[in-house]
């Protein structure tokens, strides 16, 4: 009983943990395809990860509430109906908001439903814990995709087209470097920034570590 208590607590560690020590993109790897095709762009990585992000907090919200009486044999099934649901709902809010910004998605927005991030954590998270913990895991996770999108889509858009959400940065004189908002251009961008992450992430391992061995002279 004392470890299902544990279990079902809310700390600070459940939100932030899809942001830095299991980022889904930066730590896991996964969900590459829009990491790559839609962030030529500020504005495509920040729709894409919303898009993204609500997808996920709604299945798994619906998947946590349904846990109890999913059947075990039909439960990935019935996870990628739920997920379909708020793809197609997601789908058609971003039709309504602006089509042009629905076009430059294309299909990655359908191709939502396949992505397995959110297919991962319906399995992996939803259907073990309470919907209050899964909102705030998703919510997590979410936010790390797209912060991940956001970080590729800046430079992305800033060397590959001197601009910043729309807005000119370098000035007339610059001349962008297409090759970044090409595809090409996403593989190295990604490999910079997966790069900083992983340096980042051992230089902090390595000051806990010297600090414990601080603390146990």
């Amino acid at each position: 009983m004392a470890g299902r208590k544990r279990d079902d607590r809310i700390t600070a560690d459940t939100f932030l943990e899809g942001i830095w020590r299991e980022n889904p993109v930066f730590v896991m790897l996964l969900g590459m395809c829009p990491v790559l095709a839609v962030t030529n762009s500020v504005m495509n990585a920040i729709a894409m990860g919303v898009a993204t992000t609500f997808v996920l907090i709604g299945s798994s919200t619906l998947v946590s509430l349904l846990r109890n009486v999913i059947p075990k044999q039909v439960r990935i099934a019935t996870y990628i109906v739920i997920i379909a649901t708020f793809v197609t709902i997601v789908d058609y809010i971003i039709q309504a908001i602006s089509l042009d910004l629905y076009n430059a998605l294309g299909a990655f927005i359908q191709l939502i439903v396949v992505n397995c991030i959110i297919l991962g954590r319906a399995e992996a998270f939803a259907s073990k814990n309470r919907p209050l913990k899964s909102i705030v895991s998703g919510l997590g996770m979410g936010s790390g995709f797209t912060i991940a999108l956001l970080c590729l889509g800046s430079v992305r858009e800033l060397l590959g087209s001197g601009t910043l959400l729309g807005f000119n940065v370098f000035g007339s004189q610059f001349e962008p470097w297409v090759v970044m908002i090409l595809p090409p251009g996403g593989f190295f961008v990604l490999g910079a920034w997966l790069l900083l992450f992983n340096w980042l992430r051992e230089r902090k391992a390595r000051l806990e570590l010297k600090e414990e061995t601080v603390h146990a002279r």
